[in-house]
């Protein structure tokens, strides 16, 4: 985060915006920073400064005629219910023109060399931690795999069906499961179809059955590659080996390397650098970045990448990320900002939107496993009365409230309990008002002037 993308931010609102509406989107910012980016753009008279005081509002210069309003076909295919931010419009922008006026461009070595495992991160520490939090599992002290293990006939239909989706494949949920539990092919359909679902389940059970020795490592890799590619590729011997000839990236001009020595050493730095991450969730978004990024083999990069960035997660005894209901044309194009513009803000999103699907998908099966959050349960009714006391005064700023009813607190509880605060307005809705003493109307007004 940079003054650069705290201005993309204000010039993309419709409205002026105060500093407590910066931080509500952007709650990895500390205040006196971005006060001091505030202060910079208006001294470069990128932005104005409107008000005094509380009342002080931002709002930029010049009116960028590009903004993106929020209609589906403007959003990439991205559906409203996904939350995106400034930087992934801006890659949506880049990405929205014809194929002919985008720039041809090839593999980018700095992308990787750029990347230090444990210093650098692509999610940020607020992310990761709300992605911790919602991935949760009591299976967390238990040996690799447990959790894995236990939701294993469902992760199978899953998996398999929702990245099977992903490119293509036009096999129906249920269409899955006849074919994954009795081996009922579906009548109908193309023989690459149900080959590409077969493969997926041979590909989950490899990870879930050897969970224990699976890393980031070449053999794992290429394994996992030969089980998802048997029978599709039009040379066998491509199954499972680094490719030895040129691909292309069809509606792209993105062009992969093509050196099979130099491919095999970059998938060896690439391997090496994501055995070092140590947080799953990074690990996990690293190699979905990384690995299509590469296009090692002749086919079947995306796949194989969907289903290593499960390998830290099951590891982790965390809820895996299954890809449920994510749009095939949203997952292209984030991809595709990786490749022509090596840039990760879309895809992020779209990795944190689909995790959160995925685990409320695993919500029937979490009830019974899952203990209570810690935090929540420690701060509770400090939460309840900070949420009532926002939604009441909806002139005021939800973070200025926030200050002054946690300003007697310890940093460590200010800081925690301003986090799940913020967290809780942000997700308010009708249906948990009765919670903190609120009715339907008062949310109305609130969200007519914060919304």
């Amino acid at each position: 985060m940079n003054r650069f993308e705290i201005q993309r931010y204000i010039e993309q609102q419709c409205r002026p915006v105060s500093i407590s509406d910066i931080i509500i989107a952007h709650p990895e910012l500390i205040r006196r920073t971005l006060q001091r980016w505030l202060n910079k753009l208006i001294e470069e008279k990128q932005i104005e400064a409107i008000g005094d005081g509380r009342s002080r509002r931002y709002i930029a210069c010049l009116v960028r005629e590009d903004i993106p309003n929020s209609s589906h076909s403007e959003r990439g295919g991205f559906p409203k219910s996904i939350p995106l931010s400034p930087d992934s419009y801006d890659i949506l922008n880049y990405l929205s023109k014809p194929i002919f006026e985008r720039d041809p461009i090839g593999y980018s070595r700095d992308f990787l060399d750029d990347y230090t495992p444990n210093k650098t991160y692509y999610l940020s520490e607020p992310i990761r931690r709300q992605l911790h939090r919602m991935g949760k599992t009591i299976y967390a002290t238990q040996p690799a795999g447990t959790y894995g293990r236990d939701i294993y006939n469902r992760l199978l239909i899953d998996l398999s069906w929702a990245s099977s989706h992903l490119e293509g494949n036009t096999y129906s949920r249920l269409d899955t499961v006849e074919l994954i539990e009795h081996g009922q092919f579906a009548q109908g359909k193309d023989i690459i179809e149900t080959q590409m679902i077969l493969n997926h389940k041979s590909a989950i059970e490899l990870l879930i059955d050897n969970v224990e020795s699976v890393e980031f490592n070449r053999f794992t890799i290429l394994n996992l590659h030969s089980a998802l590619s048997e029978n599709l590729l039009a040379n066998p011997f491509d199954e499972g080996r680094v490719r030895s000839h040129v691909v292309e990236i069809g509606g792209s001009v993105y062009k992969p390397m093509s050196s099979e020595e130099v491919l095999s050493i970059q998938l060896e730095s690439i391997l090496n650098k994501a055995h070092q991450i140590l947080d799953p969730f990074e690990q996990s978004f690293f190699i979905m970045v990384h690995l299509p990024y590469l296009q090692p083999f002749a086919d079947i990069n995306k796949r194989t990448s969907r289903l290593a960035a499960n390998i830290p997660l099951l590891k982790a005894n965390l809820c895996p990320l299954t890809f449920l209901d994510v749009p095939e044309e949203a997952y292209s194009k984030a991809v595709l900002g990786v490749y022509e513009m090596n840039r990760i803000e879309l895809l992020r999103d779209l990795y944190l939107w689909a995790y959160e699907r995925s685990t409320k998908e695993y919500l029937a099966v979490k009830q019974e496993l899952v203990k209570p959050d810690q935090q929540r349960l420690q701060y509770r009714e400090k939460i309840k009365a900070i949420v009532k006391q926002v939604i009441l005064t909806p002139e005021s700023q939800p973070l200025d409230i926030i200050e002054s009813l946690i300003s007697h607190e310890q940093e460590t509880d200010r800081q925690n309990i301003s986090a799940l605060a913020l967290e809780e307005i942000r997700r308010i809705h009708e249906g948990v008002l009765v919670r903190y003493g609120l009715r339907p109307s008062q949310l109305e007004k609130w969200r007519q002037l914060h919304e």
